[in-house]
């Protein structure tokens, strides 16, 4: 006895016998199975992508190989993908990688902390900080603006009468490279 498929199909099997077919019915494998959604999330590769919360350990280095900041012995960096809450060069460079993916990454000062800004020197009066505090160049301060801001300067200058302050992020003005890897994507 033939089994026919379909006469324009061009496939012709022996008929299964009953028994046979009482067997396959049975079989575990013929029926659908679908992997509860907790297992197919560990085998999905997702790309990391707009609104999308990263976590990643970095490294980052200025043109002269020395070190600024890096997660090492840390807990990985955790922010959304285009959120702002990094600058924007780093987070271009997330969209599209996946756990476990590793890139280094080089950014324009324009994409970091901005060129250094001249304007943002001030010069103050030596009188304006308490003699309390003993300046060094280089030394990090805080003071309000007007608004009641709190806001971090550097000390550039000093004299017996005048203080230098430097409110530029420490890193305006600098091409700055991230060595990163993805941790997480949720």
């Amino acid at each position: 006895m033939i089994f026919d498929i379909g006469r324009d199909a061009g496939f012709r099997f022996p008929a299964p016998s009953y028994k046979l077919l009482t067997h396959l019915n049975a079989c575990r494998f013929l029926q659908p199975r679908i992997a509860p959604p907790d297992r197919i999330a560990k085998y999905v590769m997702t790309e990391a992508k707009q609104g999308d919360t990263v976590r990643l350990h970095y490294k980052g280095t200025l043109d002269d190989g020395s070190v600024f900041d890096s997660s090492e012995g840390r807990d990985p960096l955790e922010f959304t993908v285009g959120s702002g809450q990094i600058i924007v060069g780093l987070d271009r460079a997330i969209p599209g990688m996946k756990v476990g993916d590793e890139k280094t990454v080089k950014i324009a000062a324009e994409d970091a902390y901005g060129p250094h800004d001249p304007d943002a020197q001030q010069t103050v009066p030596r009188a304006q900080i308490p003699d309390s505090v003993p300046l060094e160049v280089g030394m990090q301060l805080q003071g309000q603006t007007a608004d009641g801001q709190v806001m971090s300067v550097v000390v550039v200058s000093f004299s017996d009468e005048d203080v230098v302050l430097d409110a530029n992020h420490p890193l305006a003005g600098k091409d700055l490279t991230f060595e990163i890897q993805i941790t997480g994507i949720n």
